[in-house]
């Protein structure tokens, strides 16, 4: 056996080798991601493209129906998902299809990612403006690049801001960024302190307000969590099953504030209110218990609520 003896040079030059190669693999990987991030951002303008195009088409084909009296079809049968986690998209589409836009402005809070956004659709496809206000600062950076890239969106992106959201600060947020009075839509999913920040708001007036509730307390039950400007939300797996508000809770609250329950999407845990001055002869109030339908608020209301039931909860 010979052995091979490394110089100091030699040692020194494999060593600067290996950080070369290393650095190399770097930066390879890193334009690999970014030539990915392009094509990804590339398909995503074609598909909103042909998006749009069949949106448009459901929106007039809704309207025909309307004017002619036929019968209407329900939230079930509407709904589809382009960026958001269900088929709110859909559902959304469907309501403003019917009721029309004043504005199209909305203000998203707890805007989350791109790809579970109730909003996302609304600001690309349809030509909306918006402010999205969320707490996670990573989300929040790549959303301004993914709405700042966007072929629809990057000559007038919505507005974005990091923030930790209470009922003590967001009327001066809405407000030192320029939302007040009547929008189109507002949308709330924090995974906590929901119920309290919907009912401080005052100096904006939606249209039509789409949120989370927690649908393992059922119908009837009428609680919320207990109000703190720090409250983070308890999780079980997937499910932010400690946070929010049941239902029932957010009906009588719309019912404080002016808005009605319509429906809900398919899982039953994304309910729409319409404030009572809009739209009351094509989407009348429903029951809360039109929204329990689905087999996924039974298993909830079975599986999840008891590992909840003896944490605080408000009564309201």
């Amino acid at each position: 056996m010979v052995l091979i003896k490394h110089t100091y040079y030699e040692h020194k030059f494999l060593k600067y080798r290996r950080i070369l190669v290393i650095v190399m693999i770097r930066k390879l990987i890193k334009n690999m991601i970014a030539q990915l991030a392009n094509e990804i951002i590339a398909s995503q303008n074609n598909l909103s493209r042909a998006t749009k195009e069949m949106q448009l088409n459901l929106c007039f084909n809704y309207r025909r129906m309307h004017h002619q009296g036929m019968d209407l079809p329900k939230f079930d049968e509407v709904g589809f998902r382009v960026f958001s986690e269900s088929d709110e998209d859909g559902i959304l589409h469907y309501i403003f299809s019917l009721i029309g836009t004043n504005n199209k402005k909305l203000v998203d809070i707890g805007s989350a990612g791109i790809s579970i956004s109730n909003t996302a659709n609304l600001l690309i496809n349809h030509g909306w403006t918006g402010l999205l206000i969320e707490g996670n600062e990573e989300r929040v950076k790549l959303s301004r690049k993914f709405y700042q890239q966007s072929e629809e969106t990057r000559n007038y992106p919505p507005k974005i801001i990091n923030a930790w959201i209470t009922r003590e600060n967001i009327n001066k947020l809405l407000t030192d960024n320029k939302m007040e009075g009547d929008i189109d839509l507002l949308s709330i999913d924090i995974d906590g302190i929901d119920y309290w920040v919907w009912k401080a708001m005052d100096v904006i007036s939606p249209r039509v307000v789409v949120l989370e509730y927690q649908c393992i307390w059922g119908p009837d039950k009428s609680v919320t969590v207990p109000y703190s400007p720090d409250f983070k939300g308890g999780f079980i797996g997937q499910y932010g099953v400690y946070s929010g508000a049941s239902l029932a809770a957010f009906v009588k609250l719309g019912r404080e504030k002016g808005y009605r329950l319509v429906g809900c999407q398919r899982y039953g845990y994304n309910a729409f209110f319409i404030r009572n001055d809009v739209g009351t002869g094509i989407f009348p109030e429903i029951p809360a218990a039109e929204c329990f339908r689905h087999p996924f608020t039974q298993w909830a209301q079975e599986e999840l609520l008891p590992k909840v039931i003896e944490r605080e909860w408000v009564e309201v």
